[in-house]
């Protein structure tokens, strides 16, 4: 297709591969670090895109190379609180225990292993099961069960934290 416009592509997946990058690193530079250089790659990779898959799926692929290149250069996992800046705009009675809540799921996330982080990034960005599991390179049955499981160790926590999901 010659008609993808960058400029549309880029608008419509800045915020959702900001968010992936924040998973990965949980630090507001370096995760728009990552995202400008994903960009960057889709920018320069564009023209060979034959759409073997969604330019979503296709992007998403991208970042999350590059944030695994990153985070196994960094050898570290972040537990610092998500920036306030991504977080969904709650409503104003609970704002402060959802804020509290958003930044513990993050937290939680953040700790998680390479791959189920990937995974439930992408569940959250509600992308499709089919195509989740093109970008990590398992079955959809598997990304189920990987989801699944991860979202009973969520749970797990949050009930420890005194909430639930």
């Amino acid at each position: 297709m010659h008609d993808l416009n960058f400029d549309e592509i880029y608008h419509t997946y800045w915020k959702k591969i900001f968010r992936l990058c924040m998973g990965y690193l949980n630090d507001d530079e370096m995760a728009k670090d990552l995202c400008q250089e994903t960009f960057i790659a889709v920018f320069q990779q564009l023209p060979n895109f034959r759409q073997e898959s969604s330019i979503g799926t296709w992007i998403y692929r991208i970042a999350t190379n590059i944030c695994l290149r990153r985070v196994h250069m960094e050898k570290r996992m972040p537990k610092s609180e998500l920036p306030y800046q991504i977080k969904d705009t709650p409503g104003k009675e609970d704002k402060l225990e959802q804020e509290k809540m958003t930044d513990f799921l993050y937290q939680c996330i953040s700790e998680l292993p390479e791959l189920e982080r990937i995974i439930i990034s992408l569940e959250l960005e509600e992308m499709k099961q089919k195509e989740i599991a093109d970008v990590v390179g398992i079955s959809p049955a598997n990304v189920r069960v990987k989801i699944h499981r991860i979202k009973e160790k969520l749970t797990e926590k949050f009930t420890k934290y005194g909430h639930s999901l």
